[in-house]
């Protein structure tokens, strides 16, 4: 894999590590795949606050893909740049059918790990295509994971990605994360991504600009630090970590969002 497939390595180091210690989320299967792959990271990715970091936003993506499902049992779940994630498996809410995508070597690493089944699929998907939704199975509800892919779509990109749910799907309910701009300008300093070579991403001040256009509006901002998860890290670490990743500051550089679209009004 090369650019921004390798990226993917980059949470999988983060929720292995932290699934070793024990704390925020539980994930053998990257704990596996990790120790199989062996890939190389260094620099800022194998900062222990990014590992933090990975697995807060994993964890927060496993609750809010439970709730959703608790809600709608029924619906299809469409994890858009899974990478070598294992949420469809990690979970412990039922679905009657889940879908994860991604480039087509990222899903022939991704085979040596995971098999299809009646209810769980892979797909060659590439969100910046906005046409391949067209290929995306008929139904009336989905549940869309978009998690860290964002900040390499441009906005225009992002939107035509909604725009096409929009014309496809009556009822939808998404979780994502993006930079801001001035958080996609300091990653040119900062962000792990470029260890393995990926200098461009785009950022998003107003959540507004992706849904123009569009039935979606948006019922959330979430935080990506919450005061649950930041106190199961060590004593030691978490003050710091606090310091850093949980005051407005923070909020400056990333951010969540949660959209909806529901032509039912229910």
């Amino acid at each position: 894999m090369t650019g921004v497939n390798q990226t993917l390595f980059i949470p999988l180091y983060g929720k292995a590590k932290v699934s070793r210690q024990g704390i925020i989320l539980k994930d053998s299967m990257a704990e596996k795949i990790w120790a199989a792959e062996a890939f190389e990271v260094h620099g800022k990715s194998k900062s222990k606050w990014l590992t933090y970091n990975m697995a807060m936003r994993a964890k927060i993506f496993d609750d809010w893909v439970e709730k959703m499902l608790a809600k709608n049992p029924d619906a299809l779940v469409l994890h858009i740049g899974c990478g070598l994630d294992s949420r469809a498996f990690r979970i412990a809410a039922p679905y009657t059918s889940w879908i994860d995508g991604d480039f087509p070597e990222v899903l022939e690493a991704r085979k040596k790990y995971y098999s299809e089944n009646d209810r769980y699929k892979m797909m060659v998907f590439d969100a910046s295509k906005s046409e391949m939704v067209e290929k995306l199975p008929d139904e009336k509800n989905v549940i869309v994971v978009f998690e860290g892919i964002s900040m390499y779509l441009r906005n225009e990109e992002l939107n035509a990605f909604v725009r096409a749910l929009d014309k496809k799907y009556p009822q939808v309910h998404m979780l994502l994360d993006v930079y801001t701009v001035f958080g996609a300008k300091a990653s040119k300093y900062k962000n792990p991504i470029n260890d393995v070579g990926v200098t461009t991403v785009w950022g998003l001040d107003d959540i507004n600009v992706v849904l123009a256009g569009t039935q979606f509006k948006c019922d959330a901002e979430h935080s990506l630090t919450p005061e649950n998860l930041v106190n199961q890290l060590p004593a030691f670490d978490r003050g710091f970590f606090k310091f850093l990743f949980t005051g407005s500051f923070y909020r400056k550089i990333y951010r969540l969002y949660e959209i909806s679209k529901n032509i039912y009004g229910r």
